[in-house]
């Protein structure tokens, strides 16, 4: 279980990375889908944030459900939410 949450983690990371400083625009549903019209109104650097600050909040997820107890998970979770919404606003 814990290699597969390795795994995934790091194809997580990677395609944050991608996201992020490469510029996968592409790859963020609805974006790539909007006319040029409605891409010129939207900040996609914020977008790029919003994506990535996501992605890495399953990425901390998954790699720390492995060394918790069931009863603690949904804590846990909310932790890394409040924490992924702090840097969001910020």
């Amino acid at each position: 279980m814990m290699i597969i949450n390795f795994v995934l983690a790091g194809f997580l990371l990677f395609l944050a990375i991608i996201i992020y400083f490469a510029q996968g625009d592409g790859l963020i549903a609805g974006y790539n889908t909007a006319s040029e019209e409605k891409r010129k109104k939207v900040d996609i650097r914020r977008i790029r944030l919003l994506t990535t600050t996501a992605i890495l909040m399953a990425i901390v997820f998954l790699l720390v459900t492995p060394f918790i107890k069931n009863d603690d998970i949904i804590k846990v979770g909310v932790l890394i939410l409040i924490v992924a919404v702090t840097i969001i606003v910020i």
